[in-house]
């Protein structure tokens, strides 16, 4: 008769509770760490929520803030700066048609993220929300006021700075890494030296080239808008980027797809455009997400060649006399949620993309 295995005791000091928290909480030293942490988590939750909520001014001006001055935010901040802070310079009672423009745009983003709707008719849609976009904000047509790009700003301005030199960059920096990648010496030194010039300094020092050197090479009497410049800025420096990350995907693709495309007989644009372009993209997508975030975010550098950003705006606003010592950082709450808000969208979409694409991929292979 076989007996029964003894039952194992816990070490000398521990006790059977302790024992089932063992996975959870690891040595005692670790135990007092995780509840110090949970502490100040705690705290700091309970601070940010009584500043922003309980004991937060919701009514009044700036007397009523200044009152009660250290107790929480002053929301009637945001509520008398908001436009402002969201359309800058832009003529007040012009409101709606940065509005309208941001309104389209974000619909036409939000078609353009949607599957089933991939097709060139996208680029006929892109096509006409531009220049839709274009005709509200400089105006000129159907009775609109010209509203000069010197007095655009806030969000519209970064929005477009950012989009359209992330859309143009992206072209360019494909163009880019497919020329360093190219056999021909010629091609790929030129793309060398020009990725790695751009790639080697800052873009504050681009965007002041653009702003100040640039209309010094210029004809008499010829003139660049300063927004154009900022724009190209833009996208000279996201295109530099890009290229390298793409240019990694590139040699990711195992060099029998290159083998294949030969063997069908494909040309080299309709092997890249076909074979390898889709899989090298596919390779790369969150490195490529996180330079749409950055560069969504480095918008704000443009401040120093004269152009009010979003977060440009909200700075100027809390440089109201009336507000200026009273509100000082729900301003900044405000835009760190614009910006929270956009960011977290682009890395929740592009996760959609990719495991849509690995699903394609398997059904493409067991098919």
């Amino acid at each position: 008769m076989l007996g029964t295995a003894p039952r194992e005791r816990p070490p000398q000091g521990e006790s059977n509770g302790f024992k089932l928290l063992k996975p959870y909480i690891g040595t005692p030293f670790n135990a007092v760490m995780t509840f110090a942490c949970l502490w100040l988590i705690y705290r700091m939750v309970a601070g940010a929520w009584g500043w922003l909520v309980t004991r937060a001014i919701v009514e009044g001006g700036p007397q009523t803030c200044k009152a009660a001055a250290g107790a929480g935010a002053c929301w009637p901040f945001l509520a008398a700066k908001l436009r402002f802070m969201v359309f800058g310079f832009y003529p007040y009672d012009e409101h709606w048609r940065p509005a309208l423009a941001v309104l389209l745009f974000l619909g036409a983003m939000i078609v353009s993220m949607i599957p089933r709707f991939w097709s060139q008719r996208l680029l006929w849609l892109w096509l006409t929300v531009v220049v839709a976009c274009g005709v509200l904000m400089y105006g000129g047509l159907f009775g609109l006021s010209v509203v000069n790009t010197t007095s655009w700003g806030g969000l519209p301005l970064s929005f477009m700075l950012s989009s359209v030199g992330l859309a143009f960059g992206f072209v360019l920096g494909v163009l880019l890494a497919l020329a360093r990648s190219s056999k021909l010496p010629a091609i790929q030194v030129i793309a060398v030296v020009f990725i790695e010039m751009v790639r080697g300094v800052p873009l504050v020092s681009i965007l002041f080239m653009a702003s100040v050197m640039l209309p010094l090479f210029m004809p008499d009497g010829v003139t660049i808008d300063k927004l154009l410049r900022a724009q190209v800025a833009i996208i000279i420096f996201a295109g530099a980027y890009i290229a390298e990350t793409v240019r990694g995907g590139l040699q990711a693709v195992p060099k029998g797809q290159h083998e294949a495309a030969a063997a069908l007989g494909l040309g080299y644009w309709l092997s890249m455009r076909k074979i390898v372009l889709p899989q090298a993209l596919k390779i790369v997508i969150p490195p490529l997400v996180n330079i749409f975030i950055g560069f969504f975010q480095d918008t704000t550098l443009v401040t120093i060649i004269g152009l009010l950003d979003f977060l440009d705006t909200v700075r100027s606003a809390m440089r109201d006399p009336a507000w200026q010592g009273i509100a000082v950082l729900e301003g900044y709450v405000f835009a760190a949620l614009v910006y929270a808000v956009f960011s977290y969208g682009m890395g929740s979409y592009s996760r959609f993309i990719e495991r849509r694409l690995k699903t394609d991929h398997s059904h493409g292979r067991s098919g």
